[in-house]
């Protein structure tokens, strides 16, 4: 791996606190120059946009490549691939590379791309990080989705019966080196080491568990863990039933796994009132449509503030992060992300107040 430029992958299911994770890295890199590629599913992007306004030192928008509205495992050779030669091309490039992938994407295809041959020989995965919502899977919520989602498949027979959420979940946990069991401060200490322990039963042997409160890990830890995992792939089985590779006249990968399960669309509207009234909408939005994720930007009144809103099932997190642009001013603009099937209608509706 001499002269190969590291990349961390971080991979998480949606809300576990990628961005928070990956913010918290960016401020703490201590002079290291850490370039970006985040990939987010839908066209509005939100984590790209919050790390580009953090006013973190030395993070220019130059250092963070966006790539929107595609699975990044899905568009490897029209978008993954040319990012990186474009980082690797620069004059200056980075020390160490860092993926935010979203949160339906497979890790797997995405190591495996590191050997292809335009850069197999200047890049190399240091290591892959999942991000995991340690309150939400103690509680239950990938059981609750399995149990609704086979019932409504298992009336079809044309239909795979496995669970695309768990799948997915599952294919993160097999990809990790390490795993960061997000949130911890949110369970007991008795409830954080089952859960600790039932996930350390299913994953590889050495795969590294780190608790953390609002992402806060150092970079010390995520970063230079030398792993070269694109040479360890035989080990990060793939479990997502709905993966098939094939080589094509160019050696290149390609695959398809069933996104169609998910969809995403955008509300916008104008300004809200205040940040609580508005918050509890959300909850109860969320709620009456079983709504996966849901995030954006909003103003609240004539407050010069811009305003962030994140919510992960019933649970809402709003903070003001920077002033709002020109652009800005007078917009709400929010991601609605969740199973195939949602009532765009009706969620706009209500969202509209």
């Amino acid at each position: 791996m001499a002269g190969k430029i590291p990349a961390t992958v971080i991979t998480g299911f949606l809300g576990a606190g990628k961005t928070t994770l990956v913010q918290h890295m960016l401020r703490n890199a201590n002079g290291k120059r850490i370039a970006l590629i985040i990939n987010e599913f839908g066209d509005l992007g939100i984590d790209g946009d919050l790390l580009k306004g953090c006013g973190i030192e030395g993070c220019t928008d130059d250092d963070i490549v966006e790539l929107s509205n595609g699975c990044i495992c899905c568009t490897v050779a029209e978008d993954f691939i040319p990012a990186i030669e474009k980082l690797l091309g620069r004059e200056n490039p980075p020390d160490h590379i860092v993926i935010e992938t979203s949160g339906l994407a497979l890790p797997q295809p995405l190591v495996r791309a590191f050997n292809w041959p335009e850069i197999r020989s200047r890049v190399t995965v240091d290591g892959v990080v999942t991000v995991v919502d340690s309150e939400a899977l103690h509680a239950g919520r990938f059981a609750h989705n399995e149990a609704a989602i086979d019932a409504q498949r298992s009336a079809d027979d044309m239909l795979d019966h496995e669970t695309p959420l768990s799948e997915l979940f599952e294919d993160q946990l097999a990809c990790a080196d390490m795993i960061i069991l997000n949130k911890a401060d949110l369970l007991s200490a008795a409830d954080l080491g089952d859960l600790e322990t039932n996930l350390r039963a299913g994953v590889r042997d050495g795969v590294q568990f780190v608790r953390a409160e609002m992402g806060a890990v150092s970079p010390q830890t995520l970063l230079g863990m030398g792993i070269g995992a694109e040479d360890d792939l035989s080990a990060r089985h793939e479990i997502h039933h709905h993966h098939h590779d094939h080589d094509d006249e160019d050696d290149h990968h390609h695959h398809d796994h069933g996104h169609d399960e998910f969809e995403t669309f955008q509300v916008s509207r104008g300004v809200i009132d205040d940040v609580e009234s508005f918050a509890e909408l959300v909850a109860q939005t969320i709620r009456d449509n079983d709504i996966l994720r849901l995030k954006g930007f909003a103003q609240v009144g004539t407050k010069p503030m811009r305003l962030v809103i994140q919510a992960v099932g019933p649970r809402i997190e709003t903070y003001f992060d920077r002033p709002l642009t020109a652009e800005e001013k007078g917009k709400t603009n929010l991601v609605v992300i969740g199973q195939a099937g949602l009532d765009r209608l009706a969620i706009t509706k209500a969202l509209a107040g």
